[in-house]
């Protein structure tokens, strides 16, 4: 069986690392080309390495991407809380819409075969109050910057990737969490290690999530999978928690009590607005699920890993950065 070349954008980073390691674990069927950002490396054998290209500029990829099969584009401007760029949306525009065009470019000038990008939930919106979990063929309503400059790639990489005879596939997976997760799922294990009660037993919000490992094997799917070519696939794990759900679930793998105050809701949108965090408490509020049916049937998929196991992966991998020292 001949092996398929696979380049990884992005792969020192959560997601892209979690994908290097999944196609690493089947020798017999890929060969890695990682690219990562440059003064970093990856600890994966057998993974050619590269660091220190751009995105945006053209220099380097042309022979890298010579015999390459599939690119699996992870690398981004991630969502930024308090983004502090003169203008948001031009900096994500000029790395997520640009920079991912100059790679397809140079992909399908290479004779790449199939292109998967790495997009978001957040293309179709930023919740589902009131109405159903989202679906892949629902239209996208991407809200802000980051949301925005994913659904512009999305479009023109599917129409570069038909012009120039290269199958797209999309994945849009909702907050992604697993061993060294950062941002507000980190923010949410320092919380739940806190040993004091937390105020929201009132909150009956719903919000899918996926593991890593989950993510990375769905990925490798869509990589190998004849029937991925040219699909939109929304994916989550199985269980899909409310917020005192999630945290009681963590807060027990920490060995701490799970005990939620039910502090009425109004009081959390009294603060956001004095605070000026009222987008922020919003998020906090809302439902947003997804309905990921359609990519389970298509694909023959189902998560390998359940929750309750990615979760207790990463409250270890917290547990173990904290006692190190590498957490503060």
């Amino acid at each position: 069986m001949t092996k398929k070349r696979v380049l990884v954008s992005g792969a020192t980073g959560f997601v892209g690392g979690a994908v290097v390691d999944r196609l690493m674990a089947q020798t017999e069927l890929y060969e890695v080309i990682a690219v990562g950002r440059s003064g970093q490396s990856i600890g994966t054998e057998g993974v050619q390495f590269i660091s220190g290209l751009e995105l945006n500029k053209p220099t380097g990829w042309s022979e890298l991407l010579k015999g390459v099969d599939v690119v699996v584009h992870c690398a981004a401007r991630a969502h930024i809380m308090n983004d502090q760029a003169q203008d948001p949306l031009a900096e994500f525009r000029r790395v997520n819409v640009e920079g991912s065009l100059a790679l397809a470019d140079q992909a399908i000038a290479a004779g790449v075969k199939r292109f998967v990008f790495l997009s978001s939930i957040k293309v179709h919106g930023e919740n589902t109050n009131r109405r159903p979990p989202f679906k892949a063929s629902d239209r996208p309503s991407p809200e802000d910057a980051y949301a925005i400059s994913k659904f512009e790639a999305e479009v023109a990489l599917k129409a570069r990737a038909a012009n120039g005879d290269m199958e797209m596939v999309v994945v849009r997976p909702p907050l992604v969490y697993g061993p060294g997760v950062k941002g507000n799922f980190r923010s949410l294990l320092k919380l739940c290690h806190t040993p004091v009660p937390l105020p929201f037993g009132s909150m009956g919000n719903k919000r899918s999530m996926i593991y890593v490992g989950n993510l990375a094997d769905f990925i490798e799917q869509c990589v190998s999978a004849a029937n991925a070519a040219n699909q939109d696939f929304l994916v989550s794990d199985d269980e899909t928690f409310s917020l005192p759900e999630l945290l009681a679930q963590v807060r027990r793998l920490m060995n701490r009590s799970p005990l939620m105050v039910p502090v009425p809701l109004v009081l959390f949108h009294v603060a956001g607005r004095v605070l000026g965090k009222s987008a922020a408490v919003d998020r906090l509020l809302g439902d947003l699920a997804i309905d990921s049916e359609s990519a389970r049937r298509r694909m023959k998929w189902s998560p390998p890993y359940p929750a309750k196991e990615g979760l207790q992966a990463t409250v270890d991998d917290y547990n173990r950065r904290k006692r190190s020292g590498e957490l503060v």
